[in-house]
Formats: C-alpha cells, structure tokens, sequence
C-alpha cells in the first residue's frame, strides 16, 4: 500500500511537471520569445545622424511590436564587419558605407523587386545597381563631401570659399593673420585615422583624377601608377602643418570637440561633416556653418563634390528573416522617414520621390551644377588602403614621414594589397 502511494505520489509529481512546463511553453509562445529580433550594423557615428536614424527604428518597433531591431555602431566598424565576412556571420542588415558591389557585394541579397527602387536618384546606379539589375543596398541618402566652414567666420574676415587649392592656401593664411591666432584655420580630428584618410581621399580625386592633364586613372586600376604623382598632396599637407593653419593638438584632437569649437567660431574650415552643422547651431543658434565643393589643385579645373552612397542598410543573403529585414527597408523609404534621415544627417536623400530638406540644402543649391566624383579609394584603390592613407598621414603630420617617404609607403602597400 505505501508502494502504491509512493507510485501516485511520483505520477502526480510528474502530471505538475508536464503541467508546468506545458504552460511555460505557452506562455513563452504568446509573449516575448516569440518576437523577431534583427541584427543591424550602421556606421553612423555623429551624435545627431545616430539619434535621426534610431528615432525610425523607434517607431518601426511602436508600428511591428512583433519586431525587435538591436542596432550596433562599433567604433571600429570595418574591422568588424571584415572579421563577419570571413565568418561567414553577417547582421541581418549592414551599412555598405560606400562599399555595397566591391566589398560587400557577394553578402547581399538582391533587393530590385522592392517597391521604393524605381524611386532611385539615377545619380546612384552605377553605385547601387550593377549591369544585370541588381540592387546592392537601399541608400539612407547619399554623399556630397567637400569641406565645412564656418559662414561668420569667413564674413567677418572677407573670404569667399575658396574653389582652388591657392585660395584655399591663401584663406588659411588670412584666417591666422586676422584672429591673431584665435581661430583654427583647419581643424582636424586627428586621433582618428579615419578623419585624416578622409581628407587624403578627397583631395586625391583633383590631384589625380579630375585634371585632364593629371588623370591617372586607367594607370591607378591597372597598376601601372608612379606613386610620386601623389607626393604633392603630402607636400601640401605638410605645409599646411608647418605654417601653423593646423591645430595643433591635430593628431590628439578628438571628432566630438568638432561641434563645440566651431559653435564657438574657433574653426575656419574642416573637412568634419555629418551633422555637424545643427549640432553646432543647437549649441549657438547664431553660428552657421556652410558646405563647399572640394578645390580645384590644377589650373583649369574645376572644384567637386565627392560622394556617392553614404549610408545604407543592406540585407544579409543568408538572414534568416528576409521578409522582416524587407519591411524594415520599405519602412525607412516613407517620404516622412526619408525626411527624417536627410536632416538629422545633413546629407541629400537618395529618392526622387521625396523632396527633402536638410542644414545643408542652400549650399548644394548653391553648387548643384559642380559634378559629383566618387569616392577615390573605392574606384582606384584595393580595399585596405583607406587604413593606409590614415596612419601614413599620421606619420606624416608626427614627422616621421617625409611626403616622399609616405608616398612610397603608399606604393609599397598599393602593390601589396592588389596581389592579396
């Protein structure tokens, strides 16, 4: 008899287990655990571009709560998207940041039957579609980089922005002289390699692309390049340096006291962007700053934009959840997002459908008949040397590369990451 109610004992025990745990199981199946979680990489990293784009996926979520979206924005963000590749590991959804066929191209589902594609500036399909019709990535918006400036600034010392490396030169010059030293002709983050590779790519594309006479394109993809074709850039940089138009804390200089000094008129030009230009006048509503094409560096030609895709958000070939990764694209291309994502970044907006404005419109106007180039290093370079244009500058600006020297750097490892 207690046998027998040892045995009722253990198969009631075990009725509460099943029980239990059957519940558990339901419970689980109507509440979080039964939500969609995407994985997102953004490059962004300007406070007010951040706070733009994650106010839509905000109200993504509010609008799919069945959705969750973790965004990530490493600091080191090619790094870690190079590790993924090689893993084979990707986010559900990744910016491209400029990279979407030539890096990223073979992680990409093919997003061409979206609704919003027939909407694409045309601007962006030599970079977004390839010659079979592929879409590579949806575009946030796209890039018109050239140098920011401080609009009181040049006023009060009579300067007009600058469309040749002379004036350029001679503007830097004058900025000294008038402040007695108060205001930084050019400010550079310099801490960051990134920021000083940005520079050395912009100021490439009119050293050696745009001149007629100096266009060393078909040399530059086929390998055939004289890297002391390059050595007057850094020639040039290294001259800025020493005439005192640099900060001079430029390779401790961080991104962030970008906004702060100029909303305190301590900056003349640099080449920080994003959303620079509110968050200063958030800081100082009497400051404004201006957008100017890159300067012309030979005679005759003429200044340019340098852009093409700025950010995107790309779909992982291998997501497990497509259809959700798709929704989240369609829900950013609503005119009312597109909007949002072209004035919290300062940055036009890549479809033709929507007419948005953002802190830089006037200045684009000002300059929308000056052709946009595309970004040097992703059309002549092989991919690596972006890292090498920053830590070859920053040698340059310690002193411990001459110009000569660090344009044979540039050759040495040109050569050694093509034969990768």
């Amino acid at each position: 008899m207690k046998k027998l109610m040892n045995m009722s004992f253990i198969v009631i025990a075990f009725s509460l287990i099943v029980s239990g745990c059957s519940n558990s199981a339901s419970n689980k199946a109507a509440g979080d655990d039964d939500k969609v979680t995407l994985s997102l990489f953004s490059s962004m990293n300007n406070e007010g571009e951040k706070k733009a784009f994650e106010s839509v996926i905000a109200k993504f979520e509010e609008a799919n709560p069945e959705i969750d979206v973790e965004v990530n924005s490493p600091g080191d963000y090619e790094d870690m998207l190079r590790v993924k590749m090689a893993a084979n590991d990707m986010p559900d959804l990744f910016d491209t940041h400029g990279w979407s066929q030539l890096r990223y191209g073979e992680y990409v589902a093919d997003l061409k039957d979206m609704d919003w594609v027939q909407n694409l500036d045309p601007a962006l399909n030599p970079i977004i579609k390839d010659e079979d019709g592929k879409v590579y990535a949806f575009p946030l918006n796209q890039a018109k980089d050239g140098i920011s400036y401080n609009v009181e600034v040049l006023k009060e010392y009579g300067i007009e922005p600058p469309s040749t490396l002379d004036e350029f030169m001679k503007a830097l010059e004058t900025v000294k002289e008038k402040s007695n030293g108060e205001v930084v002709p050019l400010w550079i983050p310099g801490s960051d390699k990134s920021a000083i590779a940005q520079i050395f790519d912009e100021l490439a594309t009119p050293l050696l692309i745009t001149d007629a006479e100096n266009s060393y394109g078909d040399q530059l993809v086929n390998g055939t390049f004289d890297w002391k074709n390059y050595t007057l850039l850094a020639t040039k940089m290294k001259e800025i340096q020493d005439k005192g138009l640099l900060n001079e804390d430029v390779l401790t200089a961080q991104l962030q006291q970008a906004t702060e000094l100029i909303a305190q008129n301590k900056i003349a030009f640099t080449f920080v962007a994003g959303s620079l230009g509110p968050d200063a006048t958030e800081l100082n509503p009497d400051v404004k700053i201006g957008t100017m094409p890159v300067p012309a560096i030979h005679e005759g030609d003429k200044p340019s934009w340098i852009g093409g895709e700025r950010h995107t958000l790309a779909v992982w070939k291998d997501t497990e959840h497509p259809d959700e990764a798709r929704r989240l694209l369609d829900f950013f291309a609503q005119p009312e997002n597109v909007k949002t994502i072209a004035e919290g970044t300062s940055a036009p907006d890549a479809l033709t459908n929507v007419e948005a404005e953002n802190y830089f419109s006037v200045f684009y106007k000002e300059f929308e008949d000056t052709a946009v180039q595309p970004y040097f290093d992703r059309v002549y370079l092989p991919s690596g040397m972006w890292d090498v244009m920053g830590t070859s500058g920053q040698e340059l600006l310690s002193g411990s590369l001459t110009p000569e020297q660090l344009s044979k750097k540039m050759g040495e490892e040109y050569e050694r990451l093509r034969n990768q």
